[in-house]
């Protein structure tokens, strides 16, 4: 009789593991197409969030530093970084989200921005990309081949490599989907990045970076715009029972303003190495 030999970790494969993970998961993803229309909504929900101030307070960053910023967005973090660094080149495949930067770029007078429409599966070289000192990718790994992917962006880094990764359920709010009586599965979130980078022989540092758990809208009809952004198109019973529902979380009413209270504060993983040859930098 033959017996195979016990499991072990090496034995676990990640990749197929977060497959399975992201074919159950309860959110469907959004192409450049949807992201073009809520670019401007998306920004002004983003502009002064807390989030910036703790990704940047733990970025390692110098005035000589280049940027790239994969996945940018309407430039949430890609603006605050350009202050202070040399320059950033921030790409995403949505141009609605490059315009949008480029608009909040000018305004700001933030010059040292480079925008290009690009996407995780494209050829960067085609598309006129070099490695600059830091490669990030701030809450925009949600891609099918994340090795790949992760491969891709320790490449493009020539010093430090920065990413934010959903831990459970954020950034989305599972009793929501209850209210709606709408099944919910999160998907596939930091522990695989960190397990596949592991396997890739990185073994990089993580954060907890812990959000508000109360949050304040200029009105109902604002926090029911930003909580729509979880399920796609309502119905319109869907829609009474989502206000409801927030109408029930508010723990504080001034005028039309209101602040919900969330079940439990998003979380976000921030995930992050040096290349060796700046590794010892930090010892």
């Amino acid at each position: 009789m033959t017996h195979s030999a016990p499991k072990i970790y090496a034995d676990i494969d990640w990749t197929t593991l977060r497959a399975n993970a992201l074919a159950q998961k309860g959110w469907q993803e959004k192409g450049p197409g949807e992201w073009d229309k809520k670019a401007r909504s998306f920004a002004g929900r983003n502009k002064s969030a807390a989030y910036i101030d703790l990704v940047l307070e733990h970025m390692v960053l110098d005035p000589s530093f280049t940027v790239l910023d994969i996945g940018s967005g309407p430039g949430t973090l890609a603006i605050p970084l350009a202050k202070r660094v040399d320059s950033v080149t921030a790409i995403d495949f949505s141009p609605g989200m490059l315009d949008t930067l480029e608009t909040l770029a000018r305004e700001e007078q933030v010059g040292n921005i480079r925008t290009v429409q690009c996407a995780w599966e494209d050829d960067w070289q085609e598309k006129g990309l070099q490695p600059h000192d830091i490669a990030i990718a701030s809450r925009s790994i949600g891609v099918k081949d994340l090795s790949t992917a992760l491969s891709k962006i320790d490449r493009y880094a020539t010093r430090y490599v920065f990413l934010t990764d959903r831990i459970g359920s954020t950034p989305f709010e599972e009793g929501a989907f209850a209210a709606l009586g709408r099944p919910f599965s999160p998907g596939p979130d930091y522990i695989y990045t960190l397990n596949t980078l592991y396997s890739m022989g990185i073994h990089p540092n993580v954060t907890i970076l812990n959000l508000e758990r109360d949050v304040p809208y200029p009105s109902l009809a604002e926090a029911m715009q930003s909580y729509s952004w979880m399920f796609g198109d309502l119905t319109g019973p869907e829609s009474l029972a989502l206000e409801r529902y927030l109408t029930g979380k508010i723990i504080c009413a001034e005028g039309d303003r209101v602040t919900i209270r969330r079940d439990s504060p998003p979380r976000w993983a921030l995930i992050w190495w040096a290349k060796d040859a700046y590794a010892s930098a930090l010892e």
